[in-house]
């Protein structure tokens, strides 16, 4: 398996993974990362596939978020093939994005998922952190990575890319 940078040629693709893996909810994870694609949002350098066999089975985004007015990243979604889940695709992407994200200097990456998953990769739940989701029902699942440039000092109302909201 490679992970490697989104191009030009695995935008429909990864449409078709993101609607397969989440096929429970149709058009929506979907719509969005074409959203946030189109969105300023949009970090080119933090959309990447999982490439197994010559083909796309895995895509994960992180696109500029704000935390208190200062930048941050929001993960997701993160999309598996399910002919693939269960078999460290997702667990490559994640690890491979949070380290592109702390090359990048970013300070942290939110998510809203589940903590059994997510701790294996450090994350915690935001509200250790002082962090508060866009909707108060999002605490048990709300969660924050902090990366090297992390500040404490970050902490406050936390504001996903726009496109987010019209979910």
């Amino acid at each position: 398996m490679l992970i490697r940078r989104e191009v030009p040629g695995d935008v429909d693709v990864i449409r078709s993974v993101t609607e397969a893996a989440f096929a429970a909810r149709p058009g929506g994870e979907a719509v969005l990362v074409d959203r946030l694609r189109a969105d300023a949002g949009w970090i080119p350098a933090l959309s990447l596939v999982a490439v197994a066999d010559q083909a796309v089975v895995g895509h994960v985004v992180c696109t500029r978020a704000t935390l208190s007015g200062e930048p941050v990243l929001g993960l997701g979604p993160l999309s598996v093939l399910p002919s693939h889940q269960r078999a460290g695709v997702g667990k490559a992407l994640v690890h491979t994005v949070l380290g592109a994200a702390d090359a990048l200097d970013e300070p942290l990456v939110v998510l809203l998922g589940d903590p059994g998953y997510y701790s294996r990769f450090g994350f915690e739940l935001a509200e250790a952190h002082g962090i508060v989701p866009p909707e108060a029902g999002w605490a048990p699942h709300f969660q924050v990575r902090a990366l090297s440039a992390h500040r404490p000092s970050l902490r406050g109302q936390f504001r996903y890319a726009e496109p987010f909201e019209r979910m």
